[in-house]
């Protein structure tokens, strides 16, 4: 599978760590803004295990090489697991 290419400098992205955790939020209120806009009016929802990538040009990052199941969802008994990103969109 091909890597990520950064646009701005041409160049392709390489893995700065696998196996990161990104929570999954969901809007609890109706037009909740995505992003960092309101973080208030989101709830945990998923947490998924991907990889985190970087430009070594410019330092953008991105999340991608997301498993086919999250590891943590909201309706599981047991306690929500430690997440290293927030993601505020759906």
């Amino acid at each position: 599978m091909p890597k990520p290419v950064c646009v701005k400098c041409q160049r392709f992205y390489r893995v700065k760590e696998n196996g990161v955790y990104p929570l999954e939020g969901k809007p609890i209120v109706n037009g909740a803004e995505p992003g960092t806009g309101e973080p208030e009016k989101w709830a945990p929802y998923k947490i998924w295990q991907a990889d985190l990538w970087h430009c070594l040009g410019c330092g953008h990052e991105l999340i991608t090489g997301f498993g086919k199941r999250p590891v943590w969802e909201d309706y599981y008994v047991s306690d929500m697991i430690e997440h290293t990103h927030k993601v505020n969109d759906c």
